[in-house]
């Protein structure tokens, strides 16, 4: 065996679950995902994240088995599985639909992996109180799918996808036919039962925080392509280019161009008027037109005098109160919809539509990302 095969060969053993060079196209010309490489650890819970047509699902569904890849390679335990069939797989699935069968009672739902397997009725049994236990749902296994809540449905769903004890399962938009309440409090549990069971989990969703709560590390996708591959923490606080600034969490977009640039930090002309320093992450050289990045909750209006480094004067157009904060929207800039995150209890802050104040913030707290064409 060469090196190189020596080492791919290594590599696909030390993650549970491996994407190398994968590509989908159903038409033979566009790629849907590509070049995909992805090594997912034993016990951990990735989620794919991104919006409709990103490349989430198909990159979810060539890992059940349920499309093919065009190219490259997928790894389950170290062994290729292109050629392996769904059922052959040993992947607990849970859809959004819950695919529960309406005619069978909640026990009888998760036996039938079982006794698919061709398990005994003694082990079919315990392994179904017990996964019943695991979703708290110890005395609902003979009641039919219909005579269930949503949520209970939805642990069903989960408790089939666990009841065999696969080593991975695959979330595809579980939660999105919840109201909101709901699906919070069934993030928590598939989290916790997740948690306790150690069981790797690859989940997708479009919504990010869902994903936020959820992950040990989120791989955002746009156009058939992983953007940034992180842990929710590192994707919010420190976005790698403006898609994932724009998709994670609340952002503000200042567009300008870079007139100094020196130990990571950047001086930046704002097309509004005004200059600022930020942190120069993904930027090109002096006289290059660059997006800054900054969280709302990062900006204070009517900051200390030398308090921070950045300040530029804004108009408030509208002000919401959201019980923690007040969401004040701002022109900012020449950026109508600059939004900041006025805490409740900031005290003095003059706070009234049509005033104009002063906005400032930390360089850190700013990302200059992207190069943008002069």
């Amino acid at each position: 065996m060469s090196l190189a095969a020596e080492q791919t060969n290594n590599a696909a053993h030390e993650a549970h679950v491996r994407f190398e060079n994968v590509q989908k196209s159903y038409d033979g010309e566009i790629l849907v995902v590509k070049d995909l490489n992805l090594d997912i650890p034993a016990g951990e819970f990735l989620t794919m994240l991104g919006p409709s047509g990103s490349g989430k699902t198909t990159s979810l569904m060539m890992l059940a088995g349920f499309e093919p890849a065009t190219h490259g390679e997928i790894y389950l335990g170290g062994q290729s599985i292109n050629n392996v069939p769904p059922n052959k797989r040993g992947i607990g699935m849970v859809f959004q639909n819950y695919a529960l069968f309406p005619h069978m009672s909640v026990a009888e739902n998760l036996a039938f992996p079982l006794k698919v397997r061709k398990m005994g009725r003694a082990e079919i049994e315990e392994k179904v109180n017990r996964a019943l236990a695991m979703v708290e749902l110890p005395d609902m296994g003979g009641r039919r799918p219909a005579q269930l809540s949503g949520g209970q449905q939805q642990r069903v769903a989960v408790a089939r996808a666990l009841v065999f004890d696969p080593e991975l399962i695959l979330m595809d938009e579980p939660l999105g036919a919840l109201d909101k309440q709901l699906r919070e409090q069934m993030q928590y549990e598939i989290k916790h039962i997740h948690e306790n069971l150690g069981v790797t989990v690859v989940y997708v969703t479009h919504d990010q925080a869902e994903a936020l709560t959820m992950s040990d590390r989120i791989a955002v996708f746009e156009d058939g392509v992983i953007q940034q591959l992180s842990t929710p923490d590192d994707l919010y606080e420190r976005p790698q280019n403006s898609f994932v600034a724009q998709f994670i969490g609340e952002n503000n977009k200042l567009h300008g161009k870079v007139s100094k640039k020196s130990n990571g930090v950047c001086t930046v002309d704002l097309d509004g008027g005004g200059t600022v320093t930020a942190d120069a992450i993904n930027v090109g050289a002096a006289g290059d037109r660059t997006t800054l990045s900054l969280r709302p909750e990062r900006v204070e209006i009517e900051p200390e005098q030398g308090s921070v480094p950045n300040i530029l004067s804004g108009e408030i157009k509208e002000l919401i109160y959201l019980g923690d904060h007040i969401r004040t929207r701002m022109s900012v800039a020449g950026n109508d919809e600059f939004i900041v995150k006025v805490p409740n209890n900031a005290g003095n802050i003059p706070l009234e539509e049509g005033a104009t104040v002063r906005v400032g913030w930390m360089s850190e707290d700013c990302r200059a990302l992207d190069p943008l064409a002069p």
